[in-house]
């Protein structure tokens, strides 16, 4: 494994960050790849300012599924809801230090954990401010 994947993706791998679940998440995502087996659950935590505060994960799969996972709430933590959704999967990636091509597809499963997490929170909030 390490010969393929940079050193920023074997430290994730190793030791990744925010790893765990948010009891009164705002918002959770739940993804997966039925191809290579990779199930991704992100949950994030958003302030009354639209700023994601808090975000974890658990995920069941590869070195680059959980290294990207870890890498996304890295990226998140802080940003509000719009500028958390302009991240792509690319952008995890480069955060990263790349990935090899045929393990991409952990970038884009990170991406959509992101905006299913998101999209939670939102029909949430929706239904608040409906009832």
């Amino acid at each position: 494994m390490e010969g393929q994947y940079s050193e920023k993706v074997m430290e994730h791998f190793r030791d990744p960050h925010n790893v765990g679940e948010i009891p009164d998440a705002s918002g959770i995502g739940n993804v997966g790849n039925p191809v290579c087996g990779d199930i991704m659950r992100l949950y994030i935590k958003v302030d009354d300012k639209e700023v994601i505060t808090d975000a974890k994960f658990k995920t069941f799969g590869c070195g680059a599924a959980i290294a990207t996972s870890s890498m996304v709430t890295d990226l998140v933590k802080g940003r509000t809801i719009d500028e958390a959704l302009r991240i792509s999967n690319m952008a995890v990636a480069e955060a990263l230090g790349g990935l090899p091509k045929i393990k991409m597809h952990c970038s884009v499963l990170a991406e959509e954990a992101l905006r299913s997490a998101i999209n939670d929170y939102m029909d949430k909030k929706k239904k608040k401010s409906a009832g």
